[in-house]
């Protein structure tokens, strides 16, 4: 196994195990174990659990954000495109039941530090507060403060996948994906 392999594996069996252990039930040699590598590898790559978690988390994230990056349209109708936007981001939960789940666990959690979640949101996906200041200069969102809209699209994203995660065929009827969107939207639209 090279080095990277390593590197992957110990990255696979962590998400693993932090999402049907949780964070704190899971040992880092229980990790390196079902990595097949050993415990001085892991902290090779990973001086800390704590590390391995916040480099899973952004990794995760960043995969995330690249895919729904590929999805912006700009066609000139903000909302249409919003809804494509949320219609893809919820696709890949469906796509990445496992990666979602560590998000649902994880995305508000104290075990990841709030210095990771900030970059997380605005370095990572940041791309989604200039469409929110976008949406707001044209008159279609309120002029809530921004944190505190990315930070509600967040939840209604993560409530949104949960109820999707646990009910996967509602996701291919119409009706719950427009519902879904509508009641995003309408949390932050002008009224």
């Amino acid at each position: 196994m090279t080095r990277k392999d390593k590197k992957q594996a110990i990255l696979d069996t962590a998400l693993t195990l932090f999402v049907s252990q949780g964070f704190y039930a899971t040992s880092t040699a229980s990790i390196a174990k079902k990595a097949g590598v050993a415990t001085g590898t892991l902290f090779h790559h990973f001086p800390s659990k704590d590390e391995l978690m916040n480099h899973l988390f952004l990794t995760i994230k960043q995969e995330f954000a690249n895919e729904i990056q590929a999805q912006i349209k700009d066609s000139g109708d903000l909302k249409n495109d919003a809804e494509h936007l949320w219609c893809s981001a919820i696709q890949w939960a469906m796509d990445n039941p496992l990666k979602q789940e560590f998000f649902q666990q994880y995305s508000m959690s104290p075990s990841i530090a709030i210095e990771i979640r900030e970059q997380a949101m605005n370095g990572i996906l940041g791309f989604m507060g200039t469409l929110l200041q976008q949406g707001q200069a044209q008159g279609l969102l309120a002029n809530y403060p921004l944190a505190l809209m990315q930070d509600n699209c967040h939840g209604q994203y993560l409530a949104a996948t949960r109820y999707f995660l646990d009910n996967p065929g509602k996701w291919q009827e119409p009706e719950h994906k427009q519902a879904s969107f509508a009641l995003f939207w309408n949390a932050m639209a002008k009224g």
